[in-house]
């Protein structure tokens, strides 16, 4: 018997070693969260430099998603392999580094738990086949879209673009919709937020939200198809005028601070991809009660 016939003929066997690969991969994703947001800033430094006909150190220096290795932020102690066990060395290292016991932020436990428990319910709610491989991959992308949009602000296309052209390579054999929803859904997701940004524009000569939003949305429409957008659209706006609302009443968070929809996009594209069709029919059934 071939290993992925033992996969497919014993689902527990198949969502274990889904887990078990979300949460090793899921200490990846932290190095994502924390490297690219500082490669893309390298990267505009450089440019910058080079505009201005000057020599920029930082190209010298490599730093990508390998090199250099992981080490501590606070005495540089390199992190070896058995200290980089996915939320197991966390608890056993009591939260603090080897070398100078310095706290360890308790989100990379945090990241590697959702991406393992998150990877165990796509396999469950999927089955073996080729749409919990896409499922995981979605979900991976939108857990590190959403960290780094909390940090910064920002939605990196080097995640976006890839995701929205994968959602489309997936449903060349009608994943999770057909490839011409999924089209559409790439088109309407895009100029929908693209229409709201101008007209809130236009109105208060303000900039409610980022190119970035525009993007996701066309990712999460490429995967999802056009169909579910106003439930994405839906759900995300509610969740964040309630954390919203919630920041202003509770922290004081400041009005015109920005508050990043990124995450929010995240959430409702994750739910849909769950839930979209029976949420959207029940919906559909409710407006149709006499």
């Amino acid at each position: 018997m071939s290993s992925l016939q033992l996969l497919h003929d014993s689902p527990p066997l198949f969502i274990t070693l889904c887990g078990l690969l979300g949460l090793l991969f899921g200490s990846f994703l932290n190095v994502v969260i924390y490297r690219l947001p500082k490669i893309m800033e390298r990267e505009w430094h450089a440019q910058c430099a080079e505009l201005h006909g000057q020599d920029s150190a930082v190209r010298h220096e490599p730093y990508n998603l390998r090199v250099p290795r992981s080490a501590c932020p606070h005495c540089g102690h390199q992190i070896s392999a058995w200290e980089n066990i996915p939320v197991i060395s966390y608890l056993f290292l009591g939260g603090r580094c080897k070398n100078c016991h310095a706290p360890i932020s308790v989100r990379y436990p945090v990241v590697e738990s959702i991406s393992g428990i998150l990877c165990v319910f796509a396999a469950w709610h999927f089955g073996f086949g080729l749409a919990t491989v896409a499922a995981v991959l979605f979900i991976w992308a939108l857990i590190v879209l959403t960290f780094i949009d909390f940090d910064t602000q920002l939605l990196p296309d080097d995640i976006t673009l890839p995701l929205l052209w994968l959602g489309l390579l997936f449903n060349l054999y009608g994943t999770f919709t057909s490839l011409s929803n999924a089209v559409a859904g790439a088109m309407v997701g895009y100029l929908a937020l693209w229409g709201v940004y101008w007209l809130f524009k236009l109105f208060t000569g303000k900039e409610g939200m980022g190119y970035g939003d525009f993007k996701l949305l066309a990712a999460i429409g490429a995967w999802l198809g056009w169909q579910l957008l106003p439930l994405v659209i839906m759900l995300s706006s509610v969740v964040g005028a309630v954390v919203g609302i919630t920041l202003i009443v509770a922290t004081r968070h400041g009005r015109n601070i920005p508050i990043p929809f990124g995450p929010y996009l995240a959430g409702g594209g994750l739910i849909a991809l769950f839930w979209g069709q029976q949420l959207t029919q029940g919906y559909l059934q409710l407006l149709a009660m006499p």
